[in-house]
């Protein structure tokens, strides 16, 4: 696995290679649209993409800085919170103790390559080389969506036969020290028209009630009479030290 390490503020040439694993609603997270252009003009240095021998990115992540006590209390209020808390504090000159690892991606054609824990281990050594003393992930689980009728407290708890977490990606942390101290029902929550959630997920929605839809690690709900579709997606708070 060749592959070269580069932050969007040294290569802003590479910016907007990655996105296409996602699930179309992910996109409307209020929070993340009012905040991201914040955190790209602030935190471009913590944005990482890997790059392979011919020049294309093939799986990145990045981050924000925040304040963190280390008590599961003092966590910020899951992905949001987090975006929040970081634009917040960058904005006051507050001095952040912590990276918090936001999203990573692997292209789906490069995935089984090992890349997924490469990008952990970009992000923690960036966590150690900008002095920050740990590395927190609000993980999105990647089998989650297979299980979405599942809470995430009783998904965390499956193990395989040999101990290690039931989930790939919650897998790759704990290889790498990663430890689970938290999970979060409302990581970030993304509310929309009929409409709008029928033309993201290409599902109709005819009726009130709860659904499930390609990609969602919950359910979503909906109100006919509101015409208002909510969708509050959990996700695993994972600790990692910095080396």
């Amino acid at each position: 696995m060749d592959v070269t390490v580069a932050s969007i503020a040294e290569r802003p040439d590479l910016d907007g290679r990655l996105g296409r694993s996602w699930p179309a609603f992910i996109f409307h997270d209020p929070v993340a649209k009012r905040l991201i252009p914040a955190v790209s003009r602030a935190f471009p240095h913590l944005d990482l993409v890997l790059v392979d021998p011919a020049g294309e990115v093939v799986a990145g992540g990045w981050g924000v800085p925040v304040r963190w006590d280390g008590s599961v209390q003092d966590l910020p209020d899951g992905w949001d919170g987090a975006l929040e808390r970081a634009v917040a504090g960058n904005d006051a000159g507050d001095v952040a103790n912590t990276l918090c690892a936001m999203a990573t991606e692997v292209l789906p054609d490069r995935q089984g390559e090992g890349l997924a824990g490469a990008v952990l281990t970009a992000l923690r050594r960036l966590a150690a080389a900008e002095g920050f003393e740990r590395m927190i992930a609000p993980a999105r689980p990647t089998l989650k969506h297979r299980y979405p009728l599942t809470p995430i407290g009783e998904y965390v708890s499956w193990r395989r036969a040999d101990g290690t977490s039931f989930d790939p990606w919650l897998r790759a942390h704990e290889r790498l020290g990663g430890r689970m101290i938290a999970t979060t029902d409302d990581a970030m929550a993304i509310v929309g028209s009929v409409a709008e959630w029928e033309e993201w997920t290409g599902l109709p929605l005819p009726a009130r009630g709860e659904f499930v839809v390609t990609g969602a690690l919950a359910p979503i709900t909906v109100d006919i009479d509101a015409d208002a579709v909510a969708y509050h997606e959990p996700a695993v708070w994972m600790l990692h030290e910095v080396p």
